[in-house]
């Protein structure tokens, strides 16, 4: 217990005082005087300080003594890959033996974890995962327990599938691998790759490139096939021999039908195979019959135009032509949209003879007194000064489904400064940020008005836009989805559904089957309130399958993953209403988890070098245990707390009181004093 001065002081005061009134009490004013006086003297003294000094409520400094074990972490591999090698009951009886082994218990905390590409709580394994992301689970431990003293083993196959590669992963403590499936030597053959083009024109050849792994020790002859609804359209022998083990072919397939194609990929050989799960694998090619021709014309050449063409051109159903107004030949006939980039005077009679929609685009060459006079329906007063503007997303747009994708992150456009002013129903999807505070004027905005559609940029650099969201994401994905939206609202020339729904064609069997829903009421504003089922129907078995969405931001979401290979049609409804969307799918025979043959050694054995730890077999748990348990690094640690405490908190303090007062009591009483 450690005092200031003052507070000493008090307590000394406190003390003389209570000496000094039990005295006046039992000496002073007592008319007889034996041990009994001396020992209610005593009692009562002692109770006077407690109380007094209670009431100057010192704080005390308690210093507690704590031991902790060190911690094992258990790292279980949940995946596919664990049932597909036949190791769910090895892996069951590790766990039960770890578990079970009370000096391992005596000495370590023992909390355990199940993965597949995510981390849980081991509550029960089925072996079910379709993902393997083994460099998440270990950094998801070392985020949990930063500071621990700890092992961590770590029960996996070490066939990784999704995330970063966690063979240079640099763990805080000791891992210790439990090797699971099989670690002889198979040879095998696969198709480890398979790039096609997601689109292809009708009646055009389309590219497949396909790469062939043989693993063995002998020469041998394959057979490469495609075939499509049944019938084989490519075939192709391969040579591989120990020194000749990768063949990459390539081959071009012609677009007969319109619509998604489905076609399978398959290697066959004499080699007795152990796992034939990767000898196959298939393919879709969505078949178009037109392309969507975009004009870019421009009044001036600038870095913005080609990063719209690369952008809308991800698309492949897109083709943008850049023409410069004063130099090049073009005939508008030939197209079936317009963007117009910074307009001056000379695009005049191209405006007037225009009558689909376009998308315009300011800058600080455009001629706004121009455009003023040609009653588009939007107007800015400007004066000879440029302006930054930075996007605000506007999460209230509605005229057509578009998530935020940072665009709040997204440097600053230039134009000309001045006023804007509307004549036509408009709707702004980005909103100025001038320096920091929002103008209230918009950035990028729809117009619409007797069904003929315009969307307004005002000011360029658009092309760091797409560099920022390259730099953010390592993707163009983002912002060239965004500038297709945009394409695809002014290219539609149909009645707006009340319900849209966005999903891909095609899904591997280890992907997520997700589904975006946009669902507005009966005056085309975004309807929160409603409830959406979807209805997934196998085509094949008819068993049905329904979720109901989740409602995110301004759009509707499902996600779900487990179906199994096979074509699917789906049905999205809307509870109380008559409004419902269809389509349909497939999910892929190609389960990544079952594409390989042996547990990969080597790099678990790195990963147990770089953390000094130690690989062991599943044959070998015993010695992985007595190893641990034996090992002096890890011993109890001593952990001292020092804390400050009112003695109002301290129970046996207030019992020692009471104790005092019912002692005095009980002797006055007994010896005739009350």
């Amino acid at each position: 217990m450690n005092l200031d001065p003052i507070t000493l002081s008090y307590i000394l005061l406190v003390l003389i005082a209570s000496v000094a009134i039990a005295f006046f009490q039992y000496f002073y004013q007592g008319k007889k005087q034996s041990r009994v006086t001396v020992i209610l003297f005593t009692l009562r003294s002692l109770t006077l300080f407690l109380i007094g000094v209670l009431l100057i409520n010192p704080q005390v400094k308690v210093l507690e003594m704590k031991s902790h074990k060190p911690l094992i972490s258990l790292l279980i591999d949940n995946s596919k890959s664990m049932a597909f090698f036949k190791e769910e009951k090895k892996i069951k009886s590790i766990i039960k033996s770890i578990k079970e082994n009370k000096d391992l218990n005596k000495k370590f905390e023992l909390v355990s974890f199940s993965f597949g590409k995510d981390v849980q709580p081991l509550d029960s394994l089925n072996f079910d995962d379709r993902k393997t992301d083994i460099n998440e689970a270990i950094l998801s431990i070392d985020k949990l327990y930063p500071n621990k003293k700890r092992a961590t083993i770590l029960i996996t196959d070490g066939n990784q599938t999704s995330g970063n590669d966690y063979e240079f992963y640099k763990a805080k403590n000791k891992i210790f691998p439990i090797i699971i499936g099989d670690t002889t030597y198979h040879q095998d053959i696969q198709i480890s790759n398979l790039n096609v083009n997601k689109y292809s024109y009708l009646n055009n050849n389309f590219p497949v490139e396909a790469m062939v792994l043989y693993d063995g020790d002998s020469s041998i002859t394959s057979n490469f096939t495609i075939t499509h609804k049944g019938k084989k359209v490519i075939s192709k022998k391969l040579y591989f021999s120990p020194n000749n083990k990768t063949n990459t072919i390539n081959v071009e397939l012609k677009s007969k039908e319109k619509g998604v194609q489905y076609y399978q990929a398959s290697i066959s050989s004499t080699i007795k195979e152990k796992n034939i799960k990767n000898n196959s694998r298939g393919f879709s090619v969505e078949v178009i019959d037109e392309q969507t021709k975009i004009l870019l014309l421009s009044s001036i050449i600038h870095p913005d135009l080609g990063a719209i063409k690369k952008a809308i051109e991800s698309n492949k159903q897109r083709k943008v032509e850049i023409k410069i107004i004063d130099k090049d030949v073009f005939n508008i006939e030939n197209y079936q949209m317009f963007i117009f980039y910074q307009p001056n005077f000379s695009f005049k009679d191209v405006l007037k003879q225009v009558s689909s929609n376009y998308f315009l685009i300011s800058g600080i060459k455009t001629d706004w007194r121009f455009i003023n006079n040609l009653k588009l329906g939007i107007k800015k007063s400007t004066i000879n000064q440029n302006e930054t503007s930075a996007p605000i997303y506007k999460s209230d747009f509605l005229t057509f489904m578009q998530e935020d994708i940072g665009f709040d992150d997204f440097p600053p456009l230039m134009d000309k400064f001045g006023k804007i002013q509307f004549t036509r129903k408009n709707q702004a999807l980005l909103g100025q940020n001038i320096e920091g505070i929002p103008s209230g004027q918009p950035l990028l905005v729809a117009l619409e008005e007797n069904e003929k559609k315009t969307m307004v940029l005002f000011g360029e650099g658009i092309w760091k836009w797409r560099s920022s969201s390259y730099l953010k994401e390592k993707s163009f994905e983002g912002f060239d989805k965004f500038l297709n939206n945009i394409v695809q609202y002014l290219t539609s020339n149909k009645k707006r559904n009340r319900l849209e729904i966005t999903a891909k064609k095609s899904y591997f069997a280890n992907e997520d089957i997700v589904f975006s829903a946009f669902y507005v009421d009966q005056n085309y504003r975004f309807d929160k309130r409603a409830s959406l089922d979807l209805k997934i129907i196998n085509s094949s078995t008819k068993k049905e399958i329904s979720y109901p969405f989740s409602l995110m931001n301004n759009s509707y979401q499902v996600s779900r993953g487990g179906l199994d290979p096979g074509i699917y049609s789906y049905q999205v409804k809307v509870k109380g209403q008559s409004v419902t969307n269809r389509g349909s799918f497939k999910v892929a025979d190609f389960e990544i988890e079952e594409q390989f043959v042996n547990a990969n050694q080597n790099k678990l054995k790195k990963i147990a070098s770089r953390t000094n730890g130690r690989v062991y077999y599943n044959n070998q748990v015993k010695a992985l245990l007595n190893n641990l348990i034996t090992d002096s690094n890890y011993s109890k640690i001593q952990e001292s707390i020092i804390s400050q405490k009112s003695l109002i908190e301290w129970k046996w303090y207030l019992i020692l009181i009471v104790i005092f007062l019912a002692s005095e009591w009980f002797i006055r009483k007994y010896f005739g004093r009350i």
